[in-house]
Order: structure tokens, then C-alpha cells, then sequence
């Protein structure tokens, strides 16, 4: 087994990995080679201006700039970091029907408590279902694509809609820089979800949101509207940030990284290490490792722990299969499927990959914000 000298992951954790001279992995190097165009080294300065830019583009308007809220920290933490920044922020959620009642109260909690606006997105639950449950049954471990393709169409359809120039994203360099395809891939990739929809959904996708490439196009250089991850302009410390915010904001911790929803929950903490062999939390404690808010150690220690509680699985498999509408047995029938994986199935994955490297080498130069 190849095993990284400086993080967490091994072989085991991603087949591809691979190491150097020195037995440093691909996405440590990876991280070293991205951190300078995607981190400010003077974030006072960069940060003043990014603000400045945001409230001229917001002037006479209702607000300057869109947060995208699920009640996890680090949307959290943007949200409560906006309003320190004299900022207009209209916050954005998207209820896909999994909302744990703690994400919900904190949500509430904290956007009293900073006196921010709230629009929700309920979507459609008849068709939402019938796309998570085509993804399940597509055997593939993207089963939070749905979502998260859906929550950024939100936020670029919203600011276009209310003519807003900036979005304020919780994504940041220092806490999620791991990507490996074969663990999630999608999240930009229409013709992906569109594809798996088609051969295993059975009803029309009529108000589900969704963007392709020319929406993009579109929206970021004829409208030069700007998702800006604002934890890259700050010393972001995960730890520090949710210290801050249960004392300030009354906002509850939860038992694992984006838990905020019972179905991320159960898929990221069951579904993908028992039938993928795919545990995140790798990814996730070795990006704390390079952003030196944990040792090597402490990260070995957590991942000793169980992914997921024992005595709650069957039920949360009751409750899951209740909410899809089908049978427990039917349920792991699903879940006891061959694996694939997304090129198995047609995708836009050289287009995608094109458009990241173009987007990085934009940030390289600040022509794109980071």
C-alpha cells in the first residue's frame, strides 16, 4: 500500500494516488501548487478591495452580493463574515427535502441573530426523489450530484435574476482542496446528470434547477456575475470559526463534516464506505493536515473512529427508504448493485476539466476572483 509521508491518504483511500521522490502524494502536490493562486498571502489588502468592488456593484440596490446558506459552518461563517464586512447579503437556500430540524433551527438562529433576508428554494420533491433515486440505482458514488449541481444553479439563477453581480461561496482552498473524481464527480456536469436521469428516472425533470456550459458562458462573461470564495481572503480556521460562531451566534456544531442534511449523512458516512469503499474523511483531515489546523496524528486518531453510529443504520434505512417511496428490501437491493463509475455513463468530463484549468489559470493571473 502507497501511504503519503505528510497527510492521510493512501492507496487504499484513492487507487490512483501516487507519490514522489520524497513520498509526498499527488494531492499534496497538487495542494502546493494551487495554494498561492487560490490563497491571498495579503489578505488585508486583497480583501479590502474585493469589498469595495462588491459594494459598488451592489450600490442602489437591495443587496450587494448572494450567500448560499445550508446551516454548516462554512456558509455559516460567510454569512456572519459578510455582515462584519458591511456587507448586503441575501441568503439562499435550498430545501431538498433532507434537512436534518438542527440545520433548519440554525439557519433560523443565526439570520435573526445577523438580520439577514432568507429566500428558499423548495424544490419539487416528486422530481427531486426521482433523480436521487436514479442516481442510487445508477451504481455510481456521485449520489450528492443532484444537490450540489442543483444548489449552484440556484445561486447563479438567483443573482441573475436580482441582477447581483457577486456570490459569496463557502468552498475554500484551505479545507477542501482534495478532488478525486472517482470519489464525486458531476457537480458541473449536465449532461451527466441529464444522462443517468434519462435511463433510470421516470418522470420529467420540469422545474429541477439546473445550468450547462452556455448558461455559464452566459451568466459569468455577458453578466459578469462572480462566485468569490471569501475564506481564501481570511485566515479561515475551521475550528476557530465554529468556536466563534456557537458563542456569538448560538450556532450548533453537528456530528460530521456537511451532516447539516440526513441524506449527505447517511450516503457520505454509510452508503459510501460500505459499498464504495470511499471514506471523505480522508480527503477532509488531510486538507486540515496542509492547511496545518491538525497533525498528521490527530488526523490517524479520527480516522479510528466509526464512519457511521451501528445502532442507527437500520433505521436510518427505514427512514431513507420511507422517504423514496419504496421498500427497505428494495433499498438494499439498490445499494447491493455492481459498482460504476461516471464513465460508465456519457459526460462532459474533458469539457470540465478544460474549464477548471482555464478558471485556475485566470485565478494564477487575478483576472478571476480566487
Amino acid at each position: 500500500m502507497l501511504e503519503c509521508k505528510r497527510c492521510i491518504m493512501n492507496s487504499n483511500a484513492d487507487k490512483n494516488l501516487s507519490l514522489n521522490d520524497d513520498s509526498v502524494c499527488n494531492h499534496c502536490q497538487r495542494y502546493d501548487s494551487l495554494v498561492d493562486s487560490r490563497i491571498f498571502s495579503d489578505q488585508g489588502k486583497s480583501l479590502s478591495k474585493l469589498i469595495e468592488k462588491i459594494k459598488k456593484a451592489g450600490k442602489n440596490k437591495d443587496f450587494d452580493c448572494i450567500v448560499g446558506v445550508s446551516g454548516g459552518v462554512d456558509s455559516t461563517y460567510v454569512a456572519y463574515l459578510s455582515k462584519q464586512l458591511g456587507l448586503r447579503p441575501l441568503a439562499v437556500h435550498f430545501d431538498n427535502g433532507w434537512n436534518s430540524e438542527l440545520a433548519i433551527k440554525n439557519i433560523e438562529k443565526v439570520l435573526k441573530k445577523l438580520d439577514i433576508e432568507l429566500y428558499t428554494y423548495v424544490v419539487d420533491w416528486e422530481e427531486f426523489r426521482d433523480l436521487q433515486l436514479s442516481f442510487l440505482k445508477a451504481s455510481v458514488p456521485d449520489g450528492e450530484i443532484p444537490t450540489d449541481h442543483a444548489i449552484s444553479a440556484l445561486l447563479w439563477k438567483t443573482a441573475n435574476k436580482f441582477k447581483i453581480k457577486y456570490i459569496l461561496s463557502g468552498l475554500n482552498f484551505a479545507t477542501e482542496a482534495v478532488s478525486v473524481p472517482e470519489w464525486s464527480y458531476g457537480h458541473s456536469d449536465w449532461k451527466y446528470i441529464k444522462n443517468i436521469h434519462k435511463k433510470f428516472g421516470t418522470i420529467k425533470l420540469n422545474t429541477y434547477p439546473h445550468f450547462n456550459f452556455f448558461d455559464l458562458f452566459y451568466i459569468n462573461f455577458i453578466r459578469s456575475v462572480r462566485s468569490v470564495s471569501i475564506l481564501n481572503y481570511v485566515d479561515y480556521n475551521k475550528n476557530t470559526a465554529m468556536d466563534l460562531l456557537t458563542k456569538e451566534l448560538d450556532w450548533t456544531k453537528y456530528e460530521g463534516k456537511h451532516y447539516e442534511s440526513f441524506y449527505t449523512k447517511f450516503y457520505q458516512g454509510y452508503v459510501l464506505p460500505s459499498k464504495f469503499n470511499i471514506d471523505k474523511r480522508y480527503g477532509h483531515l488531510s486538507d486540515l493536515i496542509n492547511s496545518k489546523q491538525l497533525s498528521k496524528d490527530q488526523a490517524n486518531d479520527e480516522m479510528k473512529k466509526p464512519s457511521y453510529k451501528n445502532d442507527s443504520i437500520e433505521a436510518d434505512k427505514e427512514y431513507v427508504a420511507k422517504k423514496f417511496n419504496i421498500t427497505k428490501e428494495a433499498l438494499e437491493k439498490i445499494l447491493s448493485k455492481k459498482t460504476y463509475s461516471f464513465r460508465d455513463y456519457p459526460n462532459s468530463y474533458n469539457l470540465v476539466q478544460f474549464a477548471r484549468k482555464s478558471v485556475n489559470l485566470l485565478r494564477k493571473y487575478n483576472l478571476y476572483p480566487k
